[in-house]
């Protein structure tokens, strides 16, 4: 089964964008080995994946699922400086790490990186991120490789890991000096 679950994961484009309705890209060629998901869920991929994937699997081609969203050209996000207030609500989200700034600083989407997912969209508070295709970017910006995309998505995902282990012992050792202190 990895050997099913791996040759679906290197057809899919890595943008991590949630929109096939799993956690990731791995999580959904997962599902579409067991047989748990169709092979239709993939806007970013769009038809070509889904050919793809058919010839793979051995089976129809499908229509893209209209629930997951609409094929489009390649997005990249956008950042409109006069409107950001450097809140980093955009940075977690981001499953590649693509958009750099601070704390109360102006952010920007390096964008050679962007996958354009989406998920930086929704947690901005002034509604200063917008996509744009990736067409319209002067100069213009090659769209990122499905194996850049991954691993950049892999780093990620262990940098926030090993945030969280840090934060959980950090609480614990927190935990233990007050159990100390109390009688």
């Amino acid at each position: 089964m990895s050997a099913r679950v791996d040759a679906i994961h290197a057809l899919l484009p890595q943008t991590q964008c949630t929109r096939c309705g799993f956690q990731g890209c791995r999580p959904y060629a997962e599902a579409i080995a067991a047989g748990a998901s169709l092979i239709n869920r993939c806007p970013p991929g769009g038809r070509a994946t889904i050919h793809q994937l058919a010839r793979l699997l051995q089976t129809d081609e499908l229509a893209l699922d209209p629930e997951c969203g609409i094929e489009s050209p390649a997005m990249v996000a956008h950042i409109d400086e006069e409107r950001c207030i450097g809140c980093a609500r955009c940075l977690p989200p981001c499953p590649v790490d693509a958009i750099i700034g601070a704390q109360r600083q102006m952010h920007t989407v390096l964008n050679d990186l962007c996958t354009g997912c989406e998920l930086c969209v929704a947690p901005c508070p002034v509604d200063c991120i917008s996509l744009i295709p990736r067409s319209e970017l002067r100069p213009s910006s090659p769209e990122p490789k499905a194996a850049e995309n991954l691993r950049r998505y892999d780093a990620h995902e262990t940098r926030r890991a090993r945030r969280e282990q840090d934060r959980t012992a950090m609480l614990a050792a927190r935990k233990r000096r007050i159990d100390v202190m109390t009688p």
